[in-house]
Order: C-alpha cells, then sequence, then structure tokens
C-alpha cells in the first residue's frame, strides 16, 4: 500500500465531496435550508478546487476522471431525490435525472467492461445539465427556507433541467454507441 502523495489531493477533495452528502441530505430532511445550502455551496467550491489543482499540477489521474463526476452525480441525485420525496421537486423529474444517470453508468460500465478502459469525458451539454441541476436545488433548497423565488424562474428551471437531462442523455448514448461500435470493429 503506497502512501499518500500531494497528487492524491483532487481525489481526496471528492471522496470528502461524497462524505458531504449524508450531512446535506440529513439537514434538508431536518428542514435545515440555511446549513444545507451551506454545505451544498462547500461541495461546489471543493468541486473547483479539485479540478484546479488536478489541472495545475497535472494531478489528473484515471481515478479522479471516475470520482469526480461520480461525486457530483452522487451530490445531486441524493439532493434531487431528496427534494423530490420533500415534495419540493416533481417526482417525474427526479425519475428522469436518476433513469439518465443509471443509463450512463451502466453504458459506462459496460463498455469498460467489454470493449476498453473507460474515462470519464462529460461533453458540455452535459456539463450544462449539472449547471442547470445545481441552479435548480439551490433555488428550490433557497425558496423552501430562506428566500422566495418567484415560481416561474423555478418552472424554467425545471424546464432546462428536463431539456438538458433527456438532451446530455441522448448525447451520451449516441456518441459512446457510436464509439463502441467503431472500437469493437477494429478489434475484429
Amino acid at each position: 500500500m503506497r502512501s499518500i502523495q500531494l497528487r492524491d489531493i483532487p481525489n481526496l477533495i471528492c471522496v470528502a465531496r461524497i462524505i458531504l452528502v449524508l450531512p446535506i441530505v440529513m439537514l434538508l430532511v431536518a428542514e435545515n435550508y440555511l446549513m444545507a445550502v451551506v454545505l451544498f455551496a462547500v461541495a461546489g467550491i471543493s468541486d473547483g478546487i479539485d479540478g484546479y489543482l488536478a489541472r495545475r499540477y497535472s494531478w489528473q489521474s484515471w481515478w479522479g476522471s471516475v470520482l469526480d463526476p461520480l461525486a457530483d452525480k452522487i451530490l445531486l441525485v441524493a439532493c434531487c431525490v431528496t427534494l423530490g420525496f420533500m415534495s419540493l421537486l416533481p417526482l417525474w423529474l427526479v425519475l428522469i435525472i436518476v433513469l439518465r444517470d443509471v443509463v450512463i453508468i451502466t453504458g459506462a460500465y459496460v463498455y469498460h467492461l467489454r470493449i476498453s478502459g473507460y474515462v470519464a469525458e462529460p461533453s458540455m451539454l452535459s456539463k450544462a445539465n449539472t449547471f442547470v441541476q445545481i441552479v435548480l436545488v439551490l433555488a428550490v433548497i433557497a425558496n423552501a427556507g430562506f428566500w422566495s423565488i418567484p415560481s416561474l424562474l423555478i418552472s424554467i428551471l425545471i424546464g432546462l433541467v428536463l431539456l438538458t437531462t433527456v438532451l446530455s442523455g441522448i448525447d451520451y448514448v449516441w456518441r459512446w454507441s457510436h464509439r463502441a461500435i467503431n472500437d469493437d470493429t477494429t478489434k475484429k
């Protein structure tokens, strides 16, 4: 077993972000929305820090390419599911978000096992989807607890999340299916 090195810092930050998910969910359930937003913001800032460190010091790794988007997805899905069960987000939207992520994770796993090693490569559309989901979660939490957000704005955010979730899901399936077909035929 090797010792922890400086280049492991971005991955350790990702693990810390995953650990923050449980307290954030517990704060949401307890309706302590201000503290939930504070921890959510800490998680968001940590995402920026780990990415900066990895790029700045060339500390990118395969583990980091998997951990970083996984940490983001765990955080967002956990918050969306919690807000859905609290009736603060429509359950149909939560189901679409979860379904997209299950399809992507399953596809990545199958690709990794059957075709080639998988390295997470989020598209601009996927990054936009993540951003809009973050904004929606923050708006819904703020609206539930400490800052009145116009319902029209929340409805627009829900529509944007729906649109980017569906389009980025289709984009992932299309791009990785095409890549799998091409990679698979080159091996024969």
